[in-house]
């Protein structure tokens, strides 16, 4: 019988759990006890005992009469699946520290990368580039596959496990380049390989992010063939779509239809209406989202719990002027004839792109994050109106002459979204939630720059804001949708639940205190309220602060070469 599917895996091991009786009523490694459990099926919490052998939970029930060697006292407090950040950027922060500390203190176990671009294959010119644009996080490139990228992460240690998605622009690097055109059939024949051979050794699936280069020189063809190689292995497909503002209808539309026509489910990465013209399209978004459900198709969706987003300025400078890359961009911000017509396609209306300054709608709402030139570092924490005032240049020369004096897209945040839309979208039970930050600490090297507080604050929030203080939604629910939510939806082999046979992914928290603390004006603060955080049996949080374990695992899709992978 194939335990492929997370209803065949459950059953199996309530069967296993029925066979021995729940387990033997001695014997636990650590028996967390007394607190209120939420298993992660969305059931109310009761009042249980959850003991653990090894690396898997062994019972879930009273255990007051069983030995353990640890024992955590979890009076008053709720217990949980670890939760899943659906959209981490820690690839290079967990190379540097290990730790993941800004998300294991909100009890995330499992960190999700691939948001269009991942850590391999790469290329020789490709580690090159690498290297070359690295900021403030220095590392070397010892991996080439994404499958070695992520084993070198567990080799080298880090706290929480972690999973990736192929990233639809590195493929579209690795075999074109940086160029604006189309692949050759011999070269969609190539990146089709290169997909079988990631999703062999456990890729989750294709990310695509359609508003940066070169992932939106794609055509929706070309994605759909990439999804095609992924789908015999139960690949899904995950996008920041080509449009989060004014074409985001479209947008989904494109990608119900990648789903579609590739026959893989499909998830909408950050769900957002970007720009207030475009906050009144959420309504239909949703209804765009669910009619696709009602036919079948899987469409879902994550979001992080914040109104303001954050990226890079080359999501202000339209896409024909980044054709080749940032040498490229360079050599056109610096051309007599190129840079007036940037400009021009920067102040005019976007067709057929997404312009994220227009869409934050004026230069005081972006906020300046992450420089990597020392020289500019003293504008971190300023706007972008404030930046150009101390410069004496409109905005849109002042983003160009920074972008090319900084050598890199600068880090910026983007005042985009209503916070009656987030609302909205919190209610929504398909949601699932990512940081799209990387995991990381108030210490150096991270405090040479500044950073949205979702980095820190994202889950806590969710818990804190809108669960205990606004009730959007039950505390059960939440934990549902932070764990088996999308645990299965990425089809993780015994993975965000609470229950005999699953891993010891178990974060303790809580809901009384439980809050973000991180700020846009200091974000490099951790969240609080989470006591306790176990990955794979082992404890990473005591009483709220970081053992130092790294017992994080490379975890592996549903279609990895010998079956699901466990690890």
């Amino acid at each position: 019988m194939s335990l492929r599917t997370p209803g065949l895996r459950l059953l199996a091991v309530l069967a296993l759990s029925v066979a021995t009786g729940g387990a033997r009523p001695e014997g636990f490694d650590v028996v967390i006890r007394g607190g209120t459990v939420y298993d992660g099926t969305g059931t109310a919490g009761r009042r249980a005992d959850v003991g653990l052998r090894g690396d898997a939970i062994a019972q879930v029930g009273d255990l007051s009469a069983a030995s353990a060697r640890t024992v955590v006292d979890a009076r008053g407090l709720a217990v949980a699946p670890g939760f899943i950040n659906m959209l981490s950027w820690s690839t290079e922060s967990l190379i540097v520290d290990g730790r993941s500390q800004g998300e294991i203190r909100q009890g995330v176990t499992t960190e999700i990368f691939g948001e269009g671009n991942s850590m391999g294959p790469l290329t020789d010119e490709m580690k090159r580039r690498m290297k070359e644009e690295q900021g403030d996080l220095k590392y070397d490139v010892e991996w080439t596959t994404l499958a070695e990228y992520l084993a070198y992460l567990e080799k080298k240690g880090v706290a929480p496990n972690v999973a990736s998605y192929i990233g639809a622009a590195t493929v579209r690097e690795h075999v074109i380049g940086l160029d604006d055109r189309p692949p050759t059939p011999t070269e969609m024949d190539r990146m089709r390989a290169i997909v079988r051979q990631e999703m062999e050794a456990g890729a989750l699936g294709i990310g695509s992010s359609l508003i940066y280069a070169p992932g939106t020189y794609a055509k929706t063809e070309e994605l759909v063939e990439l999804c095609k190689a992924a789908a015999p292995y139960r690949g899904k497909y995950i996008s920041h779509l080509r449009s989060e503002g004014d074409r985001l209808l479209e947008a989904i539309d494109e990608l119900v239809r990648i789903g579609r026509e590739a026959g893989v489910p499909a998830e909408i990465y950050h769900m957002k209406a970007a720009g207030e013209s475009n906050w009144g399209k959420e309504d239909l978004a949703i209804a765009r989202i669910e009619k696709a459900r009602s036919e079948g198709l899987k469409v879902t969706a994550d979001m992080y719990t914040y109104t303001a987003g954050a990226t890079g300025f080359d999501a202000c400078i339209p896409p024909w002027a980044r054709d080749g890359g940032y040498d490229a961009l360079f050599r056109r911000i610096q051309d007599p004839e190129a840079r007036p017509r940037i400009i021009a396609d920067m102040r005019r209306p976007a067709e057929g792109w997404e312009n994220l300054c227009r869409a934050a709608g004026a230069p005081d709402r972006l906020l300046m994050v992450e420089f990597k030139t020392e020289a500019l570092k003293p504008l971190t924490g300023k706007t972008l109106a404030e930046a150009a005032k101390m410069r004496g240049t409109d905005p849109e020369s002042t983003i160009l002459d920074l972008v090319l004096q900084d050598r890199t897209r600068i880090g910026v945040v983007f005042f985009l979204m209503s916070e009656d839309n987030v609302r909205k979208q919190v209610r929504l039970p398909w949601v699932s939630f990512g940081s799209d930050a990387a995991s990381m600490s108030p210490e150096d090297p991270f405090t040479r720059s500044s950073t949205h507080p979702r980095a820190y604050g994202n889950f806590a929030r969710l818990l804190g804001k809108y669960v205990r203080d606004e009730k959007l939604v039950s505390l059960e629910d939440a934990v549902r949708r932070l764990s088996a939510l999308p645990a299965d939806n990425l089809g993780l082999d015994r993975r965000g639940r609470l229950a005999p046979g699953m891993f010891a992914d178990v974060v303790v928290f809580d809901p009384a205190t439980i809050a973000d603390r991180a700020t846009f004006e200091k974000p490099h603060q951790y969240a609080v309220g989470v006591r306790h955080v176990f990955v794979n049996g082992v404890q990473v949080l005591k009483d709220g602060e970081h053992t130092g374990a790294t017992p994080g695992r490379a975890l592996k899709g549903p279609g990895a070469r010998g079956g699901v992978g466990g690890r």
